[in-house]
């Protein structure tokens, strides 16, 4: 990758809001960590260094705004929130949606503080990762990370003693586990963590994905309080307790996901989801042949501008261990030959296409962490936690600028002038915007070169240096 000559004009644009975060010095290396996030293709605080050539400095002045900065994430997620809201159509809206999810940050080795060796089901397999979990707000127009935090994993001696003082019997014939299988006394350690966690002191033992989730809610809902937006997660995050934390102590409407394994409970006894599911396909099937009203109706919705079809039932029924909700199924061919999906929520009025419409919104979050990992979420070689969480959290900013670029007709203009295209797209297309007019401002600091009478070996020389050493 090219070498940056001056600011890319996105960051110039936006940095200005970020000022008060940080210190003299380290706004200088903020704009230098988000410039090189942006267009350089090594994401590490080393190669970003390498790549400012207009403000050539030692790395570890770099380094130093990850690992020693007074910086706080708190303030830099309130101005990074304060941007967007300046911009109307990144507001909040009240038929926005918010999700919950989490991604794995993989790394190569183990050398880097609170990394585990998890299971990463994309492919199949264990992996040393971190963990990151994401609250997220979608609209029809955009979407964002609001939230987000680093699952740490357990320290199990700290977990044993804290079970301990609470009182909490773990059985003499499982001690042998510390040395004969550790993995295993994990999992039983963990496992009566789960089902004494209601207890305040155990639950303060050990921060699970399910208890960042909902710490991230309570502090939203207690920054907006008049804002009740619908929360939808996948089926991992459909569990029992979390879905009746949100509806009973943070009052918020929810979108679950069931696993085919899931019992209904119906009036002729209990019954798998999926199987539920395929009985109701072929009611379905007979009422068309009979001419009938069908089970699954036709439902309409529209999604970032596009309008989706599905076939839906929709009823209220009780779904074990987690009571009386609305039970969505889907499918996406009218014929009903594709797998069906399962959706609850807590809002028993609600109806098939306004609860298919919402649960579509969750998709974005996953899109956010596959791009984000293009902006360099998981290609750092930090090995201090502190650290790693800032360069999470400014991978977060340049998302947004992505994001609120899209839509801010002042850049825009900025932009058109200079580079003289077409510029709409996706959060893709604008980083590759902004690598485009970094290209051109070295275009012009070469022509600028010649034209006030330096040899072109002059001006190439440190260029050359920089991109042979990247």
């Amino acid at each position: 990758m090219f070498p940056l000559v001056e600011l890319p004009k996105i960051v110039e644009h936006y940095a200005p809001h970020f000022v008060d975060v940080f210190s003299p010095e380290a706004f200088i290396q903020f704009q230098r960590y988000l410039s090189g996030l942006l267009v350089c293709e090594n994401k590490t605080v080393e190669g970003i260094n390498r790549l400012c050539l207009y403000e050539s400095r030692n790395q570890s002045s770099l380094n130093r705004l990850l690992t020693e900065s007074p910086l706080s994430l708190s303030a830099l997620s309130e101005a990074r929130l304060a941007m967007m809201n300046r911009v109307e159509a990144m507001r909040l809206k009240p038929k926005g949606v918010l999700s919950i999810d989490d991604t794995l940050l993989t790394h190569h080795g183990h050398h880097f503080d609170e990394i585990a060796y998890l299971y990463d089901s994309t492919q199949g397999c264990y992996t040393w990762a971190h963990n990151l979990v994401t609250l997220h707000y979608s609209d029809d127009m955009t979407d964002y990370p609001v939230e987000f935090e680093l699952w740490r994993p357990p320290q199990l001696d700290t977990l044993e003693a804290g079970l301990v003082a609470a009182n909490i019997a773990l059985k003499a014939s499982k001690q042998a586990l510390k040395q004969t299988d550790p993995a295993k006394w994990r999992q039983y350690l963990l496992g009566v963590w789960r089902r004494h966690q209601k207890k305040p002191a155990v639950a303060a033992l050990y921060d699970s994905k399910l208890r960042i989730a909902e710490r991230l809610l309570t502090g939203w809902v207690a920054a907006h309080p008049d804002l009740k937006l619908p929360v939808a997660f996948d089926s991992w995050y459909t569990q029992p307790g979390f879905c009746h934390y949100l509806d009973h102590h943070l009052k918020l409407p929810y979108i679950g996901t069931l696993t085919e394994e899931t019992r209904v409970e119906l009036q002729t006894g209990e019954e798998k989801v999926s199987d539920f599911a395929h009985r109701l396909k072929q009611e379905h099937q007979q009422a068309v042949e009979a001419k009938q009203a069908p089970v699954f109706q036709a439902i309409r919705i529209p999604y970032k501008g596009a309008a989706e079809h599905y076939y839906s039932y929709c009823a209220t029924h009780r779904i074990h261990n987690f009571g009386k909700v609305r039970l969505v199924i889907n499918h996406r061919q009218a014929d009903l030959s594709d797998k069906p999906v399962f959706f609850i929520t807590n809002q028993l009025h609600w109806q098939a296409a306004g609860i298919t419409r919402i649960r579509r919104h969750r998709w974005p979050v996953e899109v956010y962490h596959e791009e984000g990992k293009a902006e360099g979420l998981d290609q750092y070689q930090l090995r201090d936690f502190t650290a790693i969480q800032r360069h999470v959290a400014l991978v977060a900013v340049v998302y947004c600028l992505l994001r609120t670029a899209q839509h801010d007709h002042a850049l825009q203009h900025k932009l058109q002038c200079e580079l003289k295209l077409e510029l709409e797209g996706s959060a893709p297309f604008w980083r590759r915007v902004t690598q485009a007019q970094s290209l051109w401002s070295l275009a012009l600091f070469i022509t600028t070169g010649l034209a006030q009478g330096q040899s072109l070996r002059t001006i190439m020389a440190p260029l050359l240096r920089t991109v042979c050493a990247l």
